[in-house]
């Protein structure tokens, strides 16, 4: 019965797009939005290494 359920709701002769393609359409649709929202994850992602490879760096006596 769900099989019945998933194959309704699709148009008929095509198959459901996948996440990949979603998200891609997305972006596509939401360019400056979606560069923002990238670059922000990156320059977050990069300061967050960076301050746990500050944080754990080795004190070498001397």
């Amino acid at each position: 019965m769900p099989e019945s359920a998933t194959s309704s709701a699709a148009a008929p002769g095509q198959e459901n797009p996948s996440f990949v393609k979603l998200a891609m359409r997305n972006m596509v649709r939401k360019g400056r939005q979606s560069l923002l929202h990238f670059g922000l994850t990156a320059l977050g992602l990069s300061g967050f290494l960076l301050l746990i490879a500050w944080l754990g760096r080795p004190s070498l006596p001397g």
